[in-house]
């Protein structure tokens, strides 16, 4: 296999992409009619898609914005669908050198989208040389080892449409981020948003759940629609196996208290760390890394997928001393803020 084939295959495969593919692939929305909730965001989008197919224009690049699972793989599924292009995607990490970002944007035909997930990992160096592929249709590479032998090459490209993923806006350098014509920010989906897109999903999956099912998933989901479909395909197979398939609402909390998931959507994960807060910072303030050696777990993990739910819902704030608890907090676990602490009294 020759190098450019092997970073082609490299790009469009990136770690991580395989895991629970087929699921994924099954209930994954297709059209922006499928894509339930966010209803100021699919409005815009609605608009700048019916905009560039008029003016038969690539749609201008995206940034796609939001804590993790919320949608953004699916609305670049959604946006190629619409715009009737191809969708070639890869990861900021996957894009180790310039080749394979020329490999990526080379293979590109007219109107394609290019999905670049975890766009704020982007090397430096790649980074820069996607300013002129954004902005003038061109990538220029540099041919050739040696300061004798090296030559630089502008590679034309064809006009194509490309989205950005991130969950940290704002580790994205300003020149890159000002080259994005379209920012779109996904929030967190209340329980009645879930509820619809649980029931969707348990129709394709061919799974009979009862609406008190569906509301009990809904709630227990943290505003999440990757874990409110996790949580619908594991709560069926606790139904298959011990309960022949009947997904009723006593059925969802049996298999969701096995999962030590509670009716405020805290996980085992989440209870540890606020237990920890609690118990062995008093509350806090404790900082990333020491809540890190605490528990077992990267910062990137409590940063990406811990603490944002636990900010959302209140019990824990980020200040510039470290992590501090909430009064709320400090009512889940049944404990009295210090008085000490008027931030926690709050």
């Amino acid at each position: 296999m020759s190098p450019k084939a092997k970073a082609a295959r490299r790009v469009s495969d990136p770690a991580g992409q395989n895991a629970d593919a087929a699921s994924e692939r099954l209930l994954r929305p297709q059209r922006l009619a499928d894509f339930i909730g966010q209803a100021k965001l699919k409005e815009q989008l609605e608009i700048y898609l019916e905009a560039a197919r008029q003016r038969a224009e690539p749609l201008d690049h995206v940034l796609l914005v939001s804590p993790p699972g919320l949608g953004k793989t699916s609305l670049a599924h959604i946006i190629a669908n619409e715009m009737g292009g191809g969708l070639r995607v890869t990861s900021g990490p996957a894009l180790e050198r310039p080749g394979d970002a020329a490999a990526a944007l080379t293979a590109l035909a007219r109107g394609d989208v290019l999905f670049i997930d975890e766009i704020h990992r982007l090397h430096p160096a790649i980074e820069e040389s996607m300013y002129s592929a954004l902005e003038d249709r061109r990538f220029d590479v540099v041919m050739g080892d040696g300061a004798a032998g090296a030559a630089a090459v502008s590679l034309p490209l064809e006009p194509f449409t490309l989205i950005g993923a991130t969950t940290r806006a704002g580790m994205l350098t300003s020149p890159l981020r000002d080259r994005f014509g379209i920012v779109l920010r996904i929030g967190f989906y209340p329980p009645a948003e879930l509820a619809e897109i649980i029931k969707r999903s348990a129709g394709l999956l061919g799974a009979k759940a009862e609406d008190e099912a569906v509301a009990e998933l809904a709630r227990r989901a943290r505003g999440t629609p990757r874990l409110a479909n996790r949580l619908l395909r594991r709560v069926r197979d606790y139904a298959q196996v011990r309960h022949g398939g009947k997904l009723s609402h006593a059925v969802a909390q049996e298999a969701l208290d096995m999962l030590e998931v509670d009716e405020l959507g805290l996980d085992a994960m989440d209870k540890a760390y606020l237990r920890t807060l609690l118990e062995r910072f008093g509350g806090g303030p404790a900082g990333l890394d020491t809540l890190s050696v605490s528990l077992g777990e990267s910062p990137e993990t409590l940063e990406h997928y811990i603490e944002p739910y636990l900010i959302q819902q209140g019990y824990i704030q980020r200040t510039p001393r470290g992590r501090i608890a909430a009064a709320s907090a400090f009512k889940w676990a049944g404990r009295t803020p210090p008085a000490a602490n008027p931030t926690l009294l709050e």
